[in-house]
């Protein structure tokens, strides 16, 4: 099983590309243009989600908190419950720096990640 996952990744093909590893998980890195991939665990449906991560975002509105749990990204809500705010996440890098970002959950929860 591939639990290793977590990081921002800046937008893509505007600005550089950079993952910011945390607590000895990281998050796969964009190939070629292409968006870093992530998978998330939603405690509330108990189910992973395939997710894009797409760019970072300024600290302003509503923020979801994305957690690392074991070496795994873990939310409360998904897609159809609410408090799930579309991907916006706002992640506690552990060094007093939270980073808020746009990662959508895609696709159907799956029962391993």
């Amino acid at each position: 099983m591939k639990k290793s996952i977590v990081g921002i990744v800046g937008v893509i093909g505007v600005c550089e590309a950079t993952a910011v590893a945390m607590s000895g998980a990281e998050m796969s890195q964009p190939e070629s243009g292409k968006p870093g991939r992530a998978v998330v665990f939603v405690r509330s449906q108990q189910l992973f989600y395939d997710s894009v991560v797409l760019n970072d975002l300024p600290p302003n509105g509503r923020f979801q908190v994305l957690e690392v749990v074991e070496g795994q990204l873990t939310t409360d809500f998904g897609p159809g419950d609410t408090g799930y705010f579309g991907g916006r996440w706002a992640l506690d890098m552990g060094d007093g720096e939270t980073k808020y970002f746009l990662c959508p959950l895609i696709g159907r929860g799956h029962a391993t990640p």
